[in-house]
């Protein structure tokens, strides 16, 4: 598990939903290997889709990677713990 605390990068997300999101990383890193970023991942999405609604929520969970997205207003997060990046969004409705 990584040790470090959450460093926010950038976000839209209310402080109460941004808790929630670096709450729910941290425990899929208590449950999942870290080098395991797709079940990382999914255990964060699932929460966020119990929580916030189901469906168009979005996880990305890796050391590298590029993305450009479209996202509902107030539903963005990225954040890092240690060398891990996080990034959580709901999809913007067409």
């Amino acid at each position: 598990m990584l040790e470090g605390k959450a460093m926010v990068k950038e976000t839209d997300m209310p402080l109460k939903m941004q808790i929630q999101a670096m709450s729910s990383a941290s425990q899929a890193l208590d449950i999942y290997d870290v080098c395991d970023s797709i079940s990382i991942a999914g255990h964060i999405k699932k929460e966020f889709d119990k929580m916030y609604g189901s469906g168009q929520w979005q996880c990305v969970v890796g050391s590298n990677f590029g993305c450009f997205f479209s996202h509902s207003p107030g539903t963005f997060i990225y954040f890092a713990v240690e060398t891990l990046n996080f990034l959580i969004y709901k999809g913007a409705s067409s």
